[in-house]
C-alpha cells in the first residue's frame, strides 16, 4: 500500500505531537513492503532516514500547529492546497494521526482519523475558553468523522466516551494504545537527578510528587492541591514537594495556572513546596520519575495518560483518578482515588508517602507492566487496521 499520513502535527509540543512522532517513526521501522506518503507544511528532516518514507511539503501562510490551537483559526486556502497535494498523490488510504490537524480529504480514499479521547465533548466548560472555540472544535470534529471510514483510539476508555458524547458508532472504532519512548528508563546517577531537579527548581533531596501534562481544568489539580493541603493539615506530607510540570499556557484551551499560582503564592503551606518547573526536556523528566515517590494524575478523564505509563517506566509509583484510561494503563501499579473526593485524594498522599512497603511494591510493579506497552505494538494495530480497511 501507499499510505498517506497527515504529518502537520509533528511539531505539536503536546501529546498529538508526541503520539505522531512516536508512532509513525515506529510504523516507518516495521518490516513491510509499504511505502509511506507524509503531508506537511513544514520540513522533517528525520524522516530522510527511511527509505519507505516520501515526504510532500505544501506551502501555508501560517504552520498548522500555531494555527489550529482552539481561539485560532486555520485557513481555507492552506487547508484547500493539503486538499490537492493528497488529491494527486497515489495513495491506496489516507490516515489522520490526530483530529487536531485534520483537512478534508477525497471522498474516494479510505480514510481513518485518530481521535483520542472525547474530553473535550464530556467537559466543555472545562476545555474551552470562548463558545467560539467550542464551536469550532466540535465542527471540526463532525466533519472529519463525516470524511472519515474508521476512528482509531487510544484505549478502551476512550472508546466508551466518544461513543457517549460524540455519538459515533462502537463498530466503526479501532485501538492502538500508546507507549513510553525507550528514553524512558529509571536512572540511579544522582549527578543527573540532581541537575535535573535544578533545572526544574526543586530541592536536591526532599520527596516529590510529580505531575506532567497541561495545567487545564480537566487536569483537576486544584483537587490535587486540595488533598495536598488536607494530608498536611493531618501532620503528614510535612517534607513533600511538588511538582507541576508542562507549560503554563493551554494553547487555546482554558489554562488554570493564573489561579493554581495565585493560590500557592498565598499560602504559606504551599509557597515553598509547590513549584511549577514549565516545559522540562525528555531527558531531565526521566530524572524527576526517577526519584520522585510518585506520579500523580488526578484528572477527571484521559484518553490514555502517557506521563502515567512513562512513569511506570522509570519504576515510579502512580497516584491515580479512577476516572478515564488511568485503570485500564496503570493496572496494579497504583493507588486509585475519586478524583472529586478530596479526602480520597488525600489519603492516597498519605499512604505513598508513610507506606514504604507499599512503594516499593508498587515500583517493582510499574517496572512489570510498562513494557506490555510499546510504540512498536501500536504500530502494529494501526497497520492492520489500516490494511484491513484498505482490503475491504
Amino acid at each position: 500500500m501507499n499510505i498517506g499520513i497527515d504529518a502537520t502535527c509533528w511539531w505539536n509540543t503536546r501529546g498529538f505531537g508526541r503520539f505522531t512522532r512516536e508512532l509513525l517513526t515506529a510504523l516507518f521501522e516495521l518490516e513491510t513492503n509499504h511505502h509511506y506518503t507524509l503531508f506537511t507544511d513544514q520540513p522533517i528532516p528525520a524522516a530522510s532516514r527511511f527509505s519507505n518514507v516520501s515526504v510532500i511539503q505544501v506551502d501555508a501562510s501560517r504552520p498548522t500547529t500555531e494555527a489550529a490551537v482552539a481561539d485560532s483559526n486555520r485557513s481555507p486556502f492552506d487547508m484547500l492546497r493539503l486538499y490537492r497535494a493528497v488529491a494527486r498523490a497515489p495513495l491506496d488510504i489516507m490516515y489522520f494521526p490526530a483530529v487536531y490537524s485534520w483537512f478534508p480529504a477525497p471522498l474516494r480514499l479510505p480514510t481513518v482519523v485518530t481521535l483520542h479521547d472525547a474530553i473535550a465533548e464530556h467537559y466543555p466548560k472545562l476545555i474551552f475558553s470562548s463558545w467560539r472555540s467550542r464551536f469550532f472544535w466540535t465542527l471540526k470534529v463532525k466533519l472529519a468523522m463525516w470524511n472519515s471510514d474508521r476512528i482509531l483510539t487510544v484505549s478502551a476508555a476512550a472508546k466508551q466516551e466518544i461513543v457517549d458524547y460524540i455519538g459515533a458508532r462502537a463498530d466503526l472504532i479501532d485501538i492502538a494504545s500508546e507507549a513510553p519512548n525507550p528514553l524512558f528508563r529509571r536512572t540511579t546517577d544522582q549527578v543527573l537527578i540532581t541537575a535535573a531537579r535544578a533545572r526544574a527548581g526543586l530541592p536536591e533531596e526532599a520527596p516529590i510528587i510529580v505531575y506532567v501534562g497541561g495545567l487545564a481544568p480537566h487536569k483537576n489539580l486544584h483537587g490535587l492541591l486540595d488533598g495536598f493541603e488536607r494530608a498536611n493539615s493531618r501532620g503528614h506530607a510535612k517534607k513533600v514537594h511538588v511538582a507541576l510540570v508542562g507549560d503554563f499556557e493551554g494553547a487555546g484551551f482554558l489554562s488554570n495556572y493564573g489561579s493554581l499560582w495565585r493560590r500557592v503564592e498565598e499560602n504559606p503551606e504551599l509557597r515553598n513546596r509547590v513549584h511549577f518547573t514549565g516545559y522540562v526536556s525528555d531527558e531531565d523528566l526521566v530524572a524527576l520519575y526517577s526519584s520522585a515517590i510518585a506520579v500523580a494524575m488526578p484528572s477527571y478523564s484521559e484518553g490514555f495518560g502517557l506521563p502515567a505509563i512513562e512513569a511506570m517506566a522509570c519504576a515510579t509509583p502512580v497516584l491515580s483518578s479512577n476516572l478515564g484510561s488511568l485503570p485500564e494503563v496503570v493496572g496494579d501499579a497504583g493507588i486509585y482515588f475519586d478524583p472529586f473526593d478530596v479526602d480520597a485524594i488525600a489519603q492516597s498522599i498519605i499512604e505513598i508517602v508513610e507506606n514504604t512497603g507499599l512503594r516499593e511494591d508498587l515500583s517493582v510493579k510499574a517496572l512489570a507492566r510498562a513494557p506490555q506497552f510499546t510504540w512498536k505494538r501500536s504500530a502494529e494495530l494501526t497497520l492492520t487496521h489500516l490494511e484491513r480497511l484498505c482490503e475491504s
